[in-house]
């Protein structure tokens, strides 16, 4: 039988799972204070989640300021990588920000990151500059993407 994911906005109670996700695939995770704030103060921000079976795999952060929307992170669980989940994600919430008023879309990635890279392209996403020494645990750069929606 093959798995069915669904999609809904985070809420506070989701903090738990968001966490585990975020420390599971980032060398520098984001606090769960943090995404408190963003969760619940944060009136531009947008927490998507993908759930299977009422259990969420994954979540994808939007801000969208007027016309302008930001992805600041997106992540899938480690067991269920490698099933275009991340993709899904990323155009559930291109959709999302599009139904919220904006008109391009913005991210960084990590220049050595192809993977995503090449989501993100695949998606209609081009590149639009480089921001030196973005990635604090290694002086890494970003690279800059948009797509208009």
């Amino acid at each position: 039988m093959e798995e069915t994911f669904t999609y809904r906005l985070a809420t506070v109670h989701d903090l738990q799972d968001i966490i585990e996700i975020e420390h599971a695939s980032f060398t520098l995770p984001w606090t769960q204070e943090a995404f408190y704030n963003e969760i619940v103060h944060n009136q531009f921000a947008y927490y998507l989640l993908i759930e299977a079976d009422r259990r969420t795999v994954g979540y994808c952060g939007v801000w969208v300021i007027i016309d302008d929307a930001h992805i600041t992170n997106v992540a899938i669980r480690p067991e269920y990588r490698g099933r275009k989940l991340g993709e899904a994600i990323m155009r559930e919430a291109m959709h999302m920000a599009g139904r919220y008023g904006a008109a391009r879309l913005s991210l960084e990635v990590r220049v050595t990151n192809y993977v995503a890279q090449n989501l993100y392209r695949k998606l209609g996403f081009h590149d639009g500059g480089i921001r030196k020494n973005y990635y604090s645990d290694n002086g890494e750069d970003a690279l800059v993407m948009w797509v208009m929606l």
